[in-house]
């Protein structure tokens, strides 16, 4: 499928451990909001992914089969 698919697991990975298991001090920004950060990215890597996967597929192959003609 692609690279967008899994960089977006493991940022919602990421996401949700900051979020919901680590008690990092960061100055400037809460644990909290960074993981939610990296969770929704990682939603939106997602779908990315699968659009692009799914245009991928639409595209259409053509085919064109030529014979010789005898020069008269």
């Amino acid at each position: 499928m692609g690279y967008g698919i899994g960089i977006g697991i493991v940022l919602i990975v990421i996401g949700c451990v900051l979020r919901f298991a680590l008690q990092v001090d960061i100055p400037g920004v809460g644990d909290d909001t960074l993981g939610l950060i990296l969770i929704i990215a990682g939603i939106v890597a997602i779908i990315l992914g699968l659009v692009l996967a799914v245009l991928r597929g639409r595209s259409r192959q053509v085919t064109e089969v030529r014979t010789p003609r005898d020069p008269e």
